[in-house]
């Protein structure tokens, strides 16, 4: 027994082999999942999605180092389903949504829009796309052209794609408003005469004047008093229903993203950890992280007594991000193995994936 601890204790993990060797089986599950027919009833598939920054170049343009943003990130979405997407600030939940828009071009990767594979699209070719791909932005006011009315803003859009015919433009814009609890003598005001929940209102408005099929919400409620977010939030449930739409819906409350979701993901430095429907990842959350994103949040009953998982240390850089797991320098219960070797994503129950060598053991 002595023997076998002190081999144990003497094992030493090569690094760099262990990445390779990592990197091959992904490389390998890549070219496997590529190769697979797109889902017929999906409304977005996106497979291992990637988005890297350049920090430094040599004089011929060669990156020599990125910041890896997004890292791998796979999830399917029908219509009339919710998927939100949880994690600390800077974890990728922004540049995800981004990415699938193709306001960020990504890096690697496929995503595929009602059965059209729209990776390597260009702009001109992402024209007709546009209308059925929209954004609801964090900030309601720096994301409305102060100059303009709210009935130019909503006008606008369904001008250029041409919605409705030009002189019934107003009629629809109007019954839009109507829709999204906006007053029609609202047409002629501009964004500084609203609050921020009107505004946002405004902004949802504009997102929904072309009639899309996907809505990206980068955190629409944050910015919002917790009266006015129960407002929004079930005017987003009520035209999900009127409209059947998908919701990619990115937050930091996770009360929130318990209400208005069906999946849940949940980023760690640019790559999800777990993943899974709503019952699943907060009835049996497996990953340490979700276990301690989900200790963080209060419980309103003040007889039940909160073990709080408390991290150590912060966030490392997507610049630098550590050796084997991601998690290994804040998770109380890291390994020697967890520091050398990334763990791989396996399926742990019907649709419940996540990404922990200590699963793996039990």
């Amino acid at each position: 027994m002595d023997e076998q601890l002190n081999q144990t204790a003497s094992f030493v993990y090569d690094d760099a082999m262990e990445a390779q060797l990592f990197q091959q089986e992904r490389e390998r599950q890549i070219q496997e999942d590529f190769a697979k027919p797109f889902d017929p009833e999906a409304i977005l598939e996106v497979r291992h999605l990637r988005k890297t920054f350049p920090l430094k170049k040599t004089i011929t343009g060669k990156v020599t180092r990125e910041l890896v943003a997004v890292d791998d990130v796979s999830f399917k979405l029908y219509p009339g389903e919710t998927l939100g997407i949880v994690g600390e600030s800077g974890c990728g939940k922004t540049t995800t949504g981004r990415a699938i828009l193709k306001l960020h071009q990504p890096t690697g990767g496929q995503i595929i829009f009602d059965g059209v594979d729209i990776t390597n699209l260009k702009s001109s070719q992402m024209r007709e796309f546009r209308k059925q791909m929209q954004i609801i932005f964090q900030d309601p006011y720096s994301s409305l052209p102060p100059r303009s009315t709210v009935g130019g803003i909503l006008s606008e859009p369904v001008e250029v794609h041409k919605i409705v015919p030009k002189d019934q433009v107003k009629d629809y814009v109007l019954q839009l408003m109507e829709k999204c609890g906006l007053r029609d003598y609202y047409y002629e005001r501009y964004p500084h005469e609203f609050s921020g929940g009107q505004r946002q209102r405004i902004c949802i408005a504009r997102a929904l004047s072309v009639n899309p099929k996907l809505v990206i919400c980068d955190e629409p409620v944050s910015a919002l008093d917790v009266s006015i977010q129960a407002q929004i939030i079930n005017l987003l449930k009520e035209l999900q229903r009127e409209m059947n739409l998908a919701y990619v819906f990115i937050s930091h409350d996770l009360s929130v993203v318990k209400f208005i979701s069906d999946k849940i993901a949940v980023m760690y430095l640019g790559a999800v950890v777990e993943y899974g429907t709503k019952e699943d990842i907060f009835n049996n959350p497996l990953h340490p992280y979700t276990k301690a994103l989900f200790s963080a949040v209060p419980n309103p009953d003040p007889t039940v007594k909160m073990e709080r998982i408390k991290l150590q240390g912060d966030i490392p850089s997507p610049a630098n991000p550590p050796k084997g797991c991601r998690f290994h320098t804040r998770c109380p219960y890291a390994t020697e193995k967890c520091k050398h070797v990334p763990p791989q994503y396996h399926e742990y129950g019907d649709g419940h994936f996540a990404a922990c060598h200590l699963l793996n053991e039990e």
